[in-house]
């Protein structure tokens, strides 16, 4: 069998890609399988580095706000779309896929069209709450949509075939042993809070949280790991001296760049403070963990904002906007956690009630039923 994945951007849209891919090739070893993508996108290096073939696909995002830069962005974005398709077409007259997957990205939408266009069968899989564009557009011509979450399909047009599948997620975040992490990590039993606002770091969330290290550092009720990101390796310490804060000595905050050992600490962690990207959040519900969701407003469609809805309604998360994040905001509502631990457990079970732990498996029947398999 023959798979042709289309997916790029970011790592939300190119992780869930090469996840359904593993299990593809735990299924059916002798699969033939083959990325497509933009050269200039991350997806360049995270696909050969994951073990697949990639093909480059030229796309380029419309940028909406008008100005010198992106007018001219604007010119090539559209000469663009007449290569893309030329490209998609040779792609798949020379690979003859026997399914076209696209997880999301601008490069999803010519080669899921050109696919449907000439007759080769097509899925989409849009990991957010809030569809994007090129879900949108795609849902017109793809013969089936997967959704992460139900919510999404009020905005899909009215006749697509969808299903509910959920985010694919690591597996290690649902075989790791909290117990085992926690001693590791000599928490005790202390609340354990997980902290971060991506790879490079947010700047209000690191100033809240710098606030509210400062506020809970010397109880000793409170064991705080925070991720800085890039950006914020020398505002943070910064922050903490300004505010007459000395952590030497102190074993119960853990300031780090990155977190490279993610499962570990959130199988330890009782709340997570963080943004509301789509995979992060599937991962805190197969955790199930209670969060506080600072959704980025830098996002197409504010569509974290419509991510962090979700768990909220669902009594699994607090969101704050960032334009009302304050450090005496968080602070309070850290609080309200610490003193009240039933409520915490009860977001942590509410959480992984909305877990789909198994979406790979549903993705992989969902291909083969479209394949007469």
């Amino acid at each position: 069998m023959k798979y042709l994945f289309a997916a790029g951007g970011t790592a939300g849209h190119i992780n869930p890609a090469l996840s359904v891919a593993n299990y593809i090739k735990k299924k059916q070893p002798d699969a033939q399988i083959l990325f497509a993508g933009n050269p200039r996108g991350m997806e360049a290096k995270l696909v050969p580095q994951a073990g697949y073939d990639f093909v480059p696909v030229n796309v380029r995002g419309i940028k909406r706000q008008l100005t010198l830069e992106n007018i001219g962005n604007n010119i090539l974005a559209i000469g663009c779309v007449f290569k893309s398709s030329a490209q998609a077409k040779k792609i798949l007259k020379s690979f003859q896929p026997d399914i076209v997957v696209g997880t999301g990205g601008y490069v999803s939408g010519p080669v899921l069209r050109k696919a449907s266009q000439l007759g080769f069968k097509t899925v989409t899989h849009e990991q957010n709450a809030f569809p994007g564009v090129t879900t949108k557009l795609l849902s017109k011509y793809v013969d089936r949509v997967l959704l992460a979450v139900e919510e999404a399909k009020k905005y899909l047009e009215k006749g697509c075939e969808y299903e509910v599948v959920g985010n694919p997620i690591r597996e290690e975040i649902l075989f790791e042993d909290r117990e085992k992490a926690r001693r590791e990590l000599g928490i005790g039993d202390r609340m354990c809070i997980l902290s971060f606002g991506g790879s490079l770091g947010a700047r209000t969330i690191n100033e809240a949280v710098a606030g509210l290290i400062a506020w809970h550092y010397k109880t000793d009720r409170i064991h705080h790991i925070h991720a800085t990101g890039r950006y914020g390796t020398e505002l943070v310490p910064r922050l903490l001296k300004e505010k007459g804060v000395d952590l030497t000595g102190n074993k119960h905050v853990d300031i780090r760049e990155y977190i490279d050992d993610m499962p570990r600490l959130l199988a330890a962690a009782d709340l997570i403070i963080s943004r509301s990207g789509a995979i992060t959040l599937s991962e805190l519900q197969a955790a199930g963990k209670a969060s506080i969701l600072i959704p980025s407003p830098n996002v197409a469609e504010n569509h974290q904002y419509h991510n962090a809805c979700v768990l909220s309604q669902h009594g699994a998360a607090v969101v704050i906007e960032e334009k009302e994040l304050t450090q005496r905001k968080l602070c309070d509502i850290v609080e309200d956690f610490l003193n009240h631990p039933q409520k915490l457990k009860e977001f942590g079970e509410n959480a992984q009630k909305l877990a789909i732990i198994d979406a790979n498996d549903r993705i992989y029947q969902i291909l083969m039923k479209l394949l007469g398999k």
